[in-house]
């Protein structure tokens, strides 16, 4: 949608809201429609060529009006969910269907998804432990908790950590900062013999720093085996799954209890749209529900309709599946795709002008769309190039550390980047690293 076709779209929806308001009085009260209304009236799964924008309009006052608010924020959100777990190939377990076990929520971001995650575990593990030994305090159990994840992990997992209070470790990655099997095993070892209690493992598919992936056919038949928690957390990568050439980066996924990753940074969904599966909703469920009486309803015990209080902090939620259904509508599964493989080729593309020069180098793998690199020297050199490009504010880096290096990082991620602007990121970087080297030899 051009700036154009933008201004004209957004000016119909300000009538159409306008005209609902208008006629609010003539509208019911509630919903008169019956659970499980919504999905019989729409596709199976996401279209794969684009659909027009006055197909999706009338869509709402047919599909969406007659359950607004609830039932339909509620039940588009389980279909939308289906529809983004097939196009990521997801094993059957992970989704709702009609009556299976799991099923996709929408959180906030991957931060509260791993929290989710971490304190449905740990509610999990404690009744587990304290049906077996019922003198077991919830205490005495807390204290010997134990979560694990990459040291490349991002920031949030060690921050549900504290949240949840257990103790989290990170293991060593490997040469391409990847979390491996004989690290996990080696720290596990040690924590039993401790007499600590391993209970939940986060599993980084796309690492902040520099985009790595832990092992999961490794790490997930390790969970299985100390029937631990496995968290994926996929939060920038997972987008790229839904193109066939990329899924291997998510094999290993059925050793999973919960995956998550946002569309909100790399499927064209404005934040926040955090999508997160679990195999067994319950497991969810009973970490969080709580059922006051100024929250029950008529269908309360039916087994018909999904509580998604239920699967988050949050009591509250906003209508996020609308936005997933439009962009899936607007674009098509193809030209998700499509979308998808540019950016990776413009970050080839970067890399390859890196490559060819001498001065520069690159510092981990180029897998999607983030390339790692730094001047060859010193960790001085690399800050005086990034304050240079950062206050230069043609365009803007941010660093990470991989081990001992500061490291520049290079994301495409813009939704209308062409390769002239890869080409003059990389001119404005050559100038100002001249200059920089300069000044070092005077």
């Amino acid at each position: 949608m051009n700036a154009s076709e933008f201004r004209r779209r957004g000016k119909e929806m300000v009538d159409y809201v306008a005209d609902y308001l208008e006629g609010i009085e003539g509208r019911p009260v509630y919903p008169d429609v019956e659970p499980g209304y919504l999905r019989p009236l729409i596709p199976t799964a996401a279209p794969q060529e684009p659909e027009a924008f006055e197909d999706i309009i009338n869509d709402i006052e047919k599909i969406i009006m007659p359950g607004a608010a609830s039932p339909a924020c509620t039940e588009l959100e389980t279909v939308m969910m289906d529809w983004l777990g097939k196009m990521l190939q997801l094993p059957e377990a992970f989704l709702a269907g009609k009556a299976g076990e799991g099923g996709g929520v929408i959180q906030g971001s991957a931060s509260e998804a791993t929290l989710v995650a971490l304190l449905a575990a740990r509610t999990k593990v404690i009744r587990q432990l304290q049906a077996r030994t019922p003198e077991l305090t919830q205490a005495a159990i807390m204290e010997k908790l134990v979560a694990y994840s990459s040291d490349q992990a991002h920031s949030s997992v060690e921050r549900a950590g504290l949240i949840g209070g257990v103790k989290l470790k990170a293991i060593p990655s490997d040469g391409k900062f990847a979390m491996r099997a004989s690290a996990l095993q080696e720290a596990l070892e040690q924590d039993k013999a401790a007499g600590l209690i391993p209970f939940f493992v986060v599993a980084t598919l796309g690492t902040t720093s520099c985009c790595s992936f832990d092992n999961l056919l490794e790490v997930g038949p390790i969970c299985k085996k100390e029937d631990m928690w496995l968290h994926i957390d996929a939060a920038y990568a997972g987008s790229a799954f839904i193109c066939p050439e990329f899924r291997h980066l998510l094999n290993g996924v059925e050793f999973a209890d919960s995956f998550n990753f946002n569309p909100h940074k790399w499927l064209l969904v404005n934040f926040d749209c955090s999508a997160m599966w679990v195999k067994k909703r319950t497991d969810l469920t009973g970490a969080f529900k709580l059922d006051p009486v100024y929250l029950k309803h008529s269908h309360q015990d039916s087994g018909l309709i999904t509580d998604y209080r239920h699967w988050q902090i949050p009591l509250g939620r906003r209508f996020r599946s609308l936005k997933m259904w439009f962009v899936f509508r607007m674009y098509g599964v193809k030209g998700l795709q499509a979308y998808i493989r540019k950016h990776i080729h413009l970050a080839h593309k970067f890399e390859s002008l890196v490559r060819q020069d001498s001065r520069f180098e690159i510092c981990a793998e180029v897998t999607l769309g983030l390339v790692c690199f730094r001047l060859k020297g010193s960790n001085q050199l690399n800050e005086a190039l990034l304050q240079r490009i950062n206050s230069a504010k043609k365009i803007h880096l941010v660093p990470c550390h991989l081990r001992d290096k500061i490291v520049l990082r290079f994301a495409v991620c813009a939704r209308t980047v062409e390769s002239a602007h890869v080409q003059f990121a990389w001119e404005h970087i050559k100038e100002l690293a001249g200059d920089v080297l300069r000044v070092e030899k005077e």
